[in-house]
């Protein structure tokens, strides 16, 4: 009896292993407009380590953040120049230690805050020299603290410690391996290779997270694993990464490689519908995946109705009492 116990646990925990996640509508919210848990033309989201969900509400110049299935809980920023305020803002990034850092575009600059928007420090100015941007509109945290920052106009990635030192950067026009047409959005996978949308050549490439090239994929099209206009990428806890194709209003979902796994979504105003999905995010356990539309002016999350809990060996025991 105790090896038959023995084998269904097994069975069990390899079934949570290895199902195949399908993401399917779980919640949203968001209206236009600029009160409280409302929105003008959000750009970019990110769920923090402790799985709130942070957003850039662009035209209104400020982050606001919420729980995981959207209430409000506090925001930060107004138009302008100064420490803590913000222009044209466009993506947010959550660090492992839950601080904020944010692509302040319109001020060519990024800043980074506490986890409830206390002013921390900040780094750039307009330029093509080392540590000054041309409209950064994508940044990510690494899992050991570097900032990693689509310099979108530049061509390139640029990457510096937590505090904004500079390290090293990648990258010029072209749509050769390792070159760009438009960096627009950026992410670091678990293991620290960096994943980047470089939108105007319809692709996503992946890199050492020294800059040295490993892969790519996508083309113009339709099709699976075909893009119009990636806007965003994120990498999940298992790997698998999320693309948000913008002109197709879909996610797609790829394996590490790039390898197709599933899509869903189509253009309209309904649930599971999206009107120009600028940004894409996953929840620290993988289990959610947060979008952010610009025209819909909203937050919709879908949830991976596979993932499987883990069985105690107790309650397997139970089964055969």
């Amino acid at each position: 009896m105790r090896g038959k116990i023995i084998a269904l646990a097994a069975g069990v925990a390899t079934l949570a292993a290895s199902a195949s996640a399908e993401f399917v509508y779980e919640g949203k919210w968001g209206t236009l407009g600029s009160g409280e848990g409302q929105f003008r033309y959000p750009r970019g989201v990110a769920v923090a380590p402790g799985g709130n969900v942070y957003v850039v509400d662009r035209h209104n110049h400020r982050i606001q953040y919420f729980t995981p299935t959207g209430s409000y809980l506090g925001k930060w920023g107004r138009l302008g120049s100064g420490e803590g305020q913000l222009d044209d803002p466009r993506r947010v990034a959550a660090a492992p230690n839950g601080n904020e850092y944010v692509a302040d575009t319109g001020n060519y600059r990024i800043q980074y805050f506490t986890s409830t928007g206390s002013f921390l420090g900040k780094w750039g100015s307009e330029g093509v020299g080392d540590g000054q941007f041309d409209t950064p509109r994508g940044l990510a945290v690494a899992p050991g603290g570097n900032v990693y920052v689509a310099d979108t106009d530049n061509s390139r990635i640029q990457y510096f410690t937590a505090s904004g030192s500079f390290i090293g950067k990648w990258g010029k026009e072209g749509s050769g391996n390792g070159e760009f047409a438009y960096t627009w959005a950026v992410d670091v996978a678990p293991g620290g290779n960096v994943y980047v949308a470089d939108k105007n050549n319809h692709r996503i490439q992946y890199f050492t997270p020294a800059g040295s090239f490993l892969g790519k994929w996508g083309s113009w099209g339709l099709g699976d694993g075909q893009f119009r206009s990636p806007t965003g990428v994120a990498v999940g806890p298992n790997g698998d990464v999320f693309v948000a194709d913008l002109g197709n209003y879909r996610i797609q979902r790829f394996t590490s490689s790039g390898s197709f796994l599933e899509k869903w979504g189509k253009k309209g105003t309904g649930d599971g519908e999206f009107d120009y999905a600028w940004g894409v995010s996953v929840s620290p356990t993988g289990e959610r995946v947060y979008t952010c539309e610009m025209h819909n002016h909203r937050v919709q999350y879908f949830k991976d109705v596979t993932a499987v809990a883990p069985t105690s060996l107790g309650r397997v025991k139970a089964l055969f009492k």
